[in-house]
């Protein structure tokens, strides 16, 4: 389902379009997909699309194909890269893990687009301190680990055109998820703040670069309990609350429309 939000037409926005983000869903954590989205369309002053990408509605499309491996922990893990063509290849588009919560309104993210990069994202220098993710499935270091996160998807750009649902469903993951289609000067760079990562990156109170935009758990967030005292569960929990609390308004609203 594609949930459009148009608090604000005007104001500067790359292209005038409606920005699409496209969030990876996991069937194991709709609540933390749903607080991402929620983050994103609170603060959003342009116009947002925000779609799930579901790898079962992709399979049943016959849109994806591949086999799960054994470092896969989310169900997004290769669906990300269908971003381009999710977007029929135009205009700009991103993809973030479902594990965000926005701080910010991305329309500050809107006006860092350069069209002369293919993707634009955060250059981590990342390496995990833990040897397993979720559900146990072993931690794997390499190169630009944690880039894909979050994507800023210029999907006109003619070498995004690779990106098929044939090339997302056999190439490695090392190939994706390392941008090897693309010469290191297509890849613009975003600031850290807009994918923070618990427990690699640190606020610094006098540099107010240092302050998260966007919270990235990367190891695991408050909807799991061995995580639900992690930095920053405060922040989530309370946009968890205000997402159920507006929830239940919508739904009782609802039922006085239908009565």
């Amino acid at each position: 389902m594609m949930i459009t939000n148009n608090i604000n037409n005007g104001g500067h926005h790359h292209g005038n379009n409606t920005f699409k983000i496209f969030v990876g869903y996991d069937s194991r954590e709709d609540i933390a997909y749903q607080v991402c989205r929620h983050s994103i369309l609170k603060r959003a002053s342009v116009p947002v699309e925000v779609i799930p990408i579901k790898q079962q509605d992709l399979r049943a499309a016959g849109l994806y194909w591949r086999e799960r491996g054994t470092t896969e922990s989310t169900e997004f893990s290769f669906t990300r890269f269908l971003t381009p063509y999710l977007s029929n290849f135009q205009g700009w588009a991103m993809f973030v893990d479902c594990d965000f919560l926005y701080l910010s309104d991305v329309k500050e993210l809107t006006e860092l687009i350069d069209d002369k990069y293919a993707i634009m994202c955060v250059h981590h220098d990342y390496t995990p301190k833990e040897n397993t993710k979720m559900d146990g499935v072993i931690q794997t270091s390499y190169p630009r680990k944690n880039w894909s996160s979050m994507v800023i998807y210029n999907c006109g750009h003619p070498k995004n055109k690779i990106l098929t649902p044939q090339l997302v469903s056999s190439q490695t993951g090392a190939f994706l998820h390392r941008f090897m289609w693309l010469n290191d000067d297509e890849i613009g760079s975003v600031p850290f703040a807009w994918n923070f990562l618990v427990g690699h990156n640190e606020v610094d109170v006098s540099d107010p670069r240092t302050l998260p935009k966007a919270i990235h758990y990367t190891s695991g967030g408050p909807w799991f309990e061995s995580w639900k005292d992690c930095e920053f569960a405060l922040e989530w929990i309370s946009e968890m609350e205000e997402y159920k609390r507006d929830q239940a308004r919508d739904q009782e609203i609802g039922l006085n429309d239908e009565y």
